[in-house]
């Protein structure tokens, strides 16, 4: 099975990567297409992989075709995908904001189309994945599954649940970042160098991860057990309670959900 990837992306990178370092995937059964040169022939040196000279080129070479692009570069590719699909063709989007009805009113409503969303983790094999698909078969949800493994985790989810995994699955590690960041600093601000403040941040924050999924205990079960009575702990706990650290992250989740249900308002024409 072949696979062609539609823009070059940093996205599209970090799973080109992962398909190859896998093992699971031939770079000889890759093929990409990029408005610039440069990120083609780059790929092209890293990985071995097989280049395009358009889209119908691409299309006419592989059973798998991956969107890439950005949304607002969606009006330029469509009309020469669809102008190039044959019956035999899996489409995966990996654009935000871009829903399967869409997808299926510009490239045909008996075409398998997934939308899948990776996140920034993809880089070192760590992304939190999910995908949805109306008439995909469980032969090529396992097509999109294998290939999306290899990047980190990947689970299906209905689509009328996208945008808020956009948020908390996507979105996210923004978030994440900016927590670890906050420590770090607060951490300076006491006198740790900064790369000591994050190196311990970061890993605390990996570990917490690691423990919630681990154990069969709830957050705040796992919050008690760290807070003891008259202790250090819980003064940090009620401070980001009183400061409403909770309901700033439900308003960040709000934000960036109602955002994508714009984008997708869009798209309808």
């Amino acid at each position: 099975m072949k696979f062609g990837f539609i823009g070059l992306g940093n996205m599209a990178n970090a799973i080109i990567n992962g398909m190859i370092t896998s093992g699971q995937f031939n770079a000889t059964d890759v093929y990409g297409i990029n408005r610039s040169i440069e990120k083609t022939e780059a790929l092209i040196s890293q990985y071995g992989i097989q280049t395009a000279d358009s889209i119908e080129h691409l299309m006419s070479q592989v059973d798998v075709v991956i969107i890439a692009v950005k949304p607002q570069m969606f009006d330029q590719v469509i009309p020469a995908i669809q102008q190039n699909l044959k019956s035999n063709h899996i489409v995966i989007s990996i654009a935000a904001g871009k829903s399967l009805d869409y997808l299926h009113r510009e490239l045909g409503v008996q075409t398998p189309i997934f939308r899948v969303m990776p996140n920034i983790n993809s880089t070192i094999g760590a992304s939190t994945s999910c995908f949805s698909t109306i008439i995909g078969n469980d032969e090529q949800k396992a097509i999109v599954e294998k290939l999306f493994a290899t990047v980190g985790t990947i689970d299906e989810l209905p689509e009328e649940l996208f945008s808020i995994f956009t948020t908390i699955g996507c979105a996210s590690p923004a978030f994440t970042y900016l927590y670890i960041d906050s420590l770090a600093r607060a951490a300076v601000r006491e006198g740790m160098p900064k790369d000591m403040a994050l190196k311990i941040a970061a890993s605390s924050v990996l570990g917490s991860a690691k423990m919630v999924l681990q154990s069969d205990s709830h957050p705040w079960q796992l919050i008690d057990q760290v807070c003891s009575p008259g202790g250090t702990t819980i003064q940090g706990v009620t401070s980001l309670q009183v400061n409403h650290f909770e309901s700033t992250i439900y308003e960040a989740v709000d934000a960036v959900t109602n955002r994508d249900t714009v984008l997708q308002k869009q798209t309808v024409k």
